[in-house]
């Protein structure tokens, strides 16, 4: 749901870009989008780009219940972007029973709908540590 405090996350995603907020006050990385700093209280901040490079944290595999841009069974991860946030999105590239904690994982952004699209990551290996780093996908 877009609302005021997340629009202009949603608006980076439009244009491609994963924008995460930048504390003006003491410098703190935090995502999800806040109106505040949980570090230092400040309402001031601005943005940066994430690289689009991470790891997974975590994971589950989703069953039910359906969601309409992707087929059940399917992977959900707890990513780790280089720079030190973490975002709950999809995991693609690899079938749900090979995602693993530690996997690389780098920022794709696809439309599911024609009102939204959506940042996911797709795995650079296929799940036994099998490296896909340059080849094309």
């Amino acid at each position: 749901m877009i609302n005021r405090d997340n629009a202009g996350f949603w608006r980076g995603v439009a244009a491609h870009r994963l924008l995460i907020q930048h504390c003006v006050g003491c410098g703190e990385l935090r995502f999800p989008w806040l109106p505040g700093c949980n570090a230092c209280g400040s309402p001031e901040w601005d943005t940066v780009e994430a690289s689009g490079e991470g790891t997974v944290y975590s994971y589950v595999v989703m069953h039910h219940p359906p969601f309409p841009a992707f087929d059940p069974p399917y992977a959900v991860g707890l990513v780790e972007l280089a720079e030190g946030v973490r975002i709950v999105s999809n995991v693609i590239g690899v079938p749900y029973d090979k995602v693993r904690i530690g996997m690389p994982v780098r920022l794709v952004f696809r439309r599911v709908d024609e009102e939204l699209e959506l940042p996911l990551f797709r795995a650079l290996d296929d799940g036994a540590g099998e490296s896909r780093r340059g080849a094309r996908t």
